[in-house]
C-alpha cells in the first residue's frame, strides 16, 4: 500500500484549510494590516518550488498583486484568499512571465464555486500596452465567455476588464483608504520598455518592488528609506557565460548581487529582499547557490538581507518581521 509522505499530507491539509477558508468567509482584515506576500519567485522556467513571478501586497483590507506569473491563483488558494478579493492587478512590463498567469485570475476568477465568483471587472493598472493587452485576451477566450454566459449564466460585468494605463510610466497610480501606489521607470534594457516598478505607502511605511531592471538611479530614488525593498536579482555560473554567449543579453537586462548590495547600501531599507532569481546556468554549470548569492551582495552591503522564497511572508511595522511559509494560511 502506498503511503502519503508527511510534506504531501502537509500540503493537502493546508489546501483543504484554505478551501474551507473560502467556503466560510475570512474574518475582517485588521485596518493596520500591512504585509507582503511572496507568490512566485521564479523566471520563465518552469519550476515547482519557485512560480512565476507575483507579489501580493496587503494593505488593510485590501489586496494588490503586482504581476501574474505562472501559478498565481494557486498561491491565492493555498494563502485562502479567494481570486475575487483582489482589489487591484498592477503589471510592470509584458514579457510573458510576468502575465501569463492573467488568463487564469481572470477567467477561473469569474467562475461560480467560492475561490473565485467575481461578478465585477478585474481592474488592471500597466505601462502602455495593457489596453491591447486586455483587449487581445478577450478575442482570445471570446468562445469559452459566450459559452459560459449561456451555459453557466455567469454575469457579464465579471469577465470585463477595467483598466488603467499609466502614459508616461511615473506617477500616483492608485490611492484608497489611505493606500498609495506610486509607479516609476525602471531600465530593463534598450528594447523592453516600457518597464515600471512600483512604490506603495501604507500607514508611514512603504514597500518598493523594483519589478525587472538594471541597476536603476529611480529604483533608488523611490526606495530611500522603504521598510521593505523587494528587488530581482540576476547571477551566472562561472565561466557560463562564456560557453554560452546566448546568455549574456539576459545578464545584461538584470542587477547583479554585487549592483544590488550598491543599491541597498544607498538605500538603506530595513529589509532587502530578493526576487525573481534568474540564475543562469547550463550543463556543466550548476547554479550560483544561496550562500554564494549573499556572498556576492556582501561584498557590497552588510544590512539586513532575505532570500525570497514562495509564499514567504513579511508583516511590516516598526520592524519587518519574515515569516517563512509554514504550510497554513
Amino acid at each position: 500500500m502506498r503511503t502519503f509522505s508527511s510534506r504531501v499530507l502537509g500540503a493537502c491539509l493546508a489546501l483543504a484549510c484554505a478551501l474551507a477558508a473560502h467556503a466560510q468567509g475570512a474574518a475582517p482584515a485588521p485596518a493596520n494590516r500591512f504585509e507582503v506576500v511572496l507568490l512566485g519567485t521564479g523566471t520563465p522556467g518552469p519550476n515547482p518550488a519557485r512560480f512565476g513571478p507575483s507579489t501580493l501586497v496587503r494593505a488593510g483590507a485590501q489586496n494588490l498583486l503586482f504581476d501574474t506569473g505562472r501559478g498565481n491563483t494557486i498561491r491565492l488558494t493555498q494563502l485562502g484568499i479567494p481570486l475575487r478579493a483582489i482589489d487591484q492587478v498592477f503589471l510592470t512590463h509584458f514579457h510573458s512571465d510576468h502575465t501569463n498567469g492573467l488568463p487564469d485570475l481572470w477567467l477561473t476568477g469569474w467562475l461560480p464555486p467560492p475561490y473565485a465568483s467575481r461578478t465585477t471587472p478585474l481592474p488592471l493598472t500597466g505601462p502602455v500596452g495593457t489596453k491591447r493587452l486586455a483587449e487581445g485576451l478577450q478575442l482570445a477566450y471570446a468562445d469559452d465567455i459566450r459559452i459560459r454566459k449561456v451555459d453557466e449564466n455567469l454575469p457579464a460585468e465579471g469577465i470585463a476588464f477595467a483598466v488603467k494605463e499609466i502614459p508616461e510610466g511615473e506617477g500616483v497610480v492608485y490611492e484608497r483608504d489611505g493606500v498609495k501606489v506610486t509607479a516609476f521607470r525602471n531600465d530593463h534594457g534598450e528594447h523592453i520598455h516600457p518597464s515600471v516598478g512600483y512604490r506603495i505607502d501604507y500607514l508611514g511605511h512603504s514597500v518598493l518592488i523594483s519589478g525587472d531592471t538594471r541597476p536603476s538611479a529611480e529604483v533608488e530614488k523611490h526606495g530611500k528609506g522603504v521598510d521593505l525593498l523587494v528587488h530581482e536579482i540576476a547571477a551566472a555560473s562561472p565561466g557560463v557565460i562564456e560557453a554560452n554567449p546566448t546568455l549574456k543579453p539576459i545578464l545584461a537586462h538584470h542587477t547583479t548581487p554585487q549592483e544590488a548590495g550598491e543599491i541597498f547600501t544607498r538605500t538603506k531599507p530595513k529589509l532587502a529582499a530578493y526576487t525573481h532569481f534568474v540564475l543562469l546556468s547550463a550543463p556543466g554549470f550548476p547554479p550560483v547557490s544561496p550562500d554564494e548569492l549573499r556572498r556576492q551582495t556582501r561584498e557590497r552591503y552588510q544590512g539586513p538581507l532575505v532570500l525570497g522564497e514562495d509564499l514567504m511572508r513579511f508583516v511590516i511595522g516598526d520592524t519587518v518581521e519574515v515569516v517563512p511559509w509554514a504550510g497554513k494560511p
